[in-house]
């Protein structure tokens, strides 16, 4: 009888160890989250692509206060109605950046891409052909994220020479 009480009493020892353990293990745990914990920000800018005036082209300027793209550079967005058998070129001319512009689709996908146009500078000119009527973005950037300035976009419709 006593050894029955004997191991009674040396594995309530241990269950109370245990528990103890776990006890302060789960406090401490608790403490360091709470020391580190960060409240969360809400985003205040949303993202919103400037709608292109209906001369379809814009004086603007890209800085540190436009999109990060990833790349260590900045972009700005431009939204543009286009109509399914277009043809269009875009424009863009900077003398204080590597120019690059991008066509996007609705969902994002990229319809074209140029850096230098044919003239030898580092203008772009992009030349697309729009199967399906609907609103585009056109995206201006540096090329490799270098650079930011003042920049002139145009995107014309071409049409045939009669």
């Amino acid at each position: 009888m006593a050894f029955a009480m004997l191991t009674y009493l040396l594995n309530s020892a241990m269950r109370a160890k245990s528990f103890l353990h776990q006890s302060v293990l789960l406090s401490a745990t608790a403490l360091a989250l709470a020391g580190t914990a960060v409240q969360a920000q809400a985003q205040t800018q949303v993202y919103s692509p400037i709608p292109l005036p209906n001369s379809r082209e814009i004086n603007d300027t890209l800085s540190a206060q436009d999109i990060p793209t990833g790349f260590g550079g900045f972009a700005r967005d431009y939204t543009v109605n286009l109509e399914a058998g277009d043809q269009v070129a875009i424009d863009v001319i900077s003398e204080e950046f590597d120019t690059l512009v991008t066509l996007m689709s609705k969902d994002g996908a990229t319809i074209g891409e140029n850096d230098d146009g044919p003239d030898g500078t580092t203008n772009s000119l992009l030349f697309a052909r729009i199967n399906e009527s609907g609103t585009y973005t056109v995206r201006v950037r540096s090329y490799a994220g270098q650079g930011t300035g003042q920049f002139y976009l145009k995107v014309a419709r071409l049409r045939e020479i009669e």
